[in-house]
């Protein structure tokens, strides 16, 4: 499997579940929604929400790369055991096509590590 590390420092924001964020996500190249009754939940670059609730930064962004088709057993699981086995605590946005593992950045050189360790590769985005 390939890994590919997105540039840039990322937050995920949790924001009251009526609040819709004011920012401009056209130009950015990831960025996720999430809304439940208790909360509107943001993962994206640090520093573009403004007015939340909560904020938790310092995660860098590795992409599996797909796409993978639903039918396929195992993928994050496979990837989150060898992180967890050094450690690395993470947190997984999912898209149709693929997969993202968010870890903190003082724990990436250690999740580079373990990935490629499992048999992986880390590239990252040019």
């Amino acid at each position: 499997m390939t890994f590919t590390l997105l540039p840039g420092s990322y937050s995920v924001y949790r924001l009251s579940a009526d609040k819709v964020p004011e920012a401009d996500f056209a130009r950015e190249d990831f960025f996720s929604f999430a809304r439940t009754t208790e909360e509107v939940s943001v993962v994206c670059r640090s520093g573009l929400v403004e007015g939340a609730m909560k904020e938790d930064g310092g995660w860098r962004v590795l992409k599996i790369a797909g796409p993978i088709d639903f039918g396929v057993v195992g993928v994050l699981a496979g990837a989150s055991g060898l992180l967890a086995a050094v450690g690395v605590s993470i947190f997984v946005v999912s898209t149709f096509d693929t997969d993202y593992i968010l870890v903190k950045e003082a724990c990436l050189d250690g999740a580079i590590g373990a990935l490629e360790g499992g048999g992986h590769s880390v590239e990252e985005a040019g």
